[in-house]
């Protein structure tokens, strides 16, 4: 970073440098650094199949224009003589915080991990005559840390979107789930557990053609009320909870040998949040 007497500078003392957590649960890890006079740095990630990070830094001022700022990877004063090294760019969009991808976003916490302090420099946007760097101190941040990573090996191997629709399949003329889909159901159940703030659920139950029509339907709506109960003892409201039994209707498979009609025996879970 090019040194100026334009340059404003933006960061937590040594003594005052302060790592906490935010929001903590099977579903999302935060890690947050508060920056004096600028905003406050986060780390944050979420219950998915692939491991994902994003830093967002959230300005007291956004910016009035969109432009482009240079993150770097600085040694502290106690390092004398430690060449700077590039992480990356973040763009930076009209009232809006910035953020970081999730590749840079483990490079800057690899290099705090090490002592160094990640940097993000850029033009000011309301002086042309100055540039703005703005750095997270990595004093105190190892306990802090050592947490977070705790938090984010604890996380939900799956998101939202993994389970929002789902198809539980049924064993022959009976409310008893496969083996599969008692898995499924638990992996729902544990998601429920961690967000219960559901707008809506829709259990459509069915049947296969095996048995009489009435006993299809009774049967259908036998397979979906189970599932609304078990929602019902995870916490959901059962006023957000719609249950609809179809029987023998719309099938997904012929029903002329065991195997195509043991598709149409299921009920399909859709989930909606806020």
């Amino acid at each position: 970073m090019a040194v100026s007497a334009n340059l404003r500078e933006y960061n937590a003392s040594v003594e005052n440098s302060e790592w906490t957590l935010g929001e903590q649960t099977r579903l999302i890890c935060e890690l947050k650094h508060p920056i004096p006079g600028y905003g406050i740095a986060s780390f944050v990630t979420e219950a998915s199949k692939q491991l994902n990070l994003e830093f967002v830094l959230d300005m007291l001022r956004l910016p009035n224009r969109y432009d482009t700022a240079t993150v770097y990877s600085v040694a502290p004063k106690w390092m004398p003589g430690v060449a700077q090294k590039t992480i990356g760019k973040m763009n930076l969009r009209k009232q809006y915080d910035g953020d970081l991808p999730s590749e840079s976003a483990w490079e800057m916490l690899t290099e705090l991990e090490k002592g160094f302090w990640p940097t993000i420099h850029y033009q000011d946007w309301n002086n042309r005559y100055d540039s703005v760097a703005v750095a997270l101190n990595s004093s105190n941040f190892e306990p802090s840390y050592l947490a977070f990573s705790h938090c984010v090996t604890n996380l939900l191997p799956y998101s939202f979107e993994d389970i929002a629709y789902t198809v539980l399949s049924y064993k022959k003329s009976s409310v008893d789930l496969t083996n599969y889909s008692k898995r499924r159901l638990d992996m729902i159940g544990d998601y429920l557990k961690e967000d219960i703030a559901l707008e809506l659920v829709l259990l459509d139950g069915y049947s296969d053609s095996y048995g009489g029509s009435w006993n299809n339907l009774q049967l259908s709506i036998r397979r979906a009320n189970e599932i609304r109960d078990y929602f019902a003892a995870q916490g959901v409201d059962t006023a957000r909870i719609e249950v609809t039994g179809h029987g023998e209707k719309r099938h997904v498979s012929p029903n002329d040998n065991e195997l195509s009609r043991a598709k149409n025996r299921r009920v399909i879970i859709q989930l909606a949040k806020l």
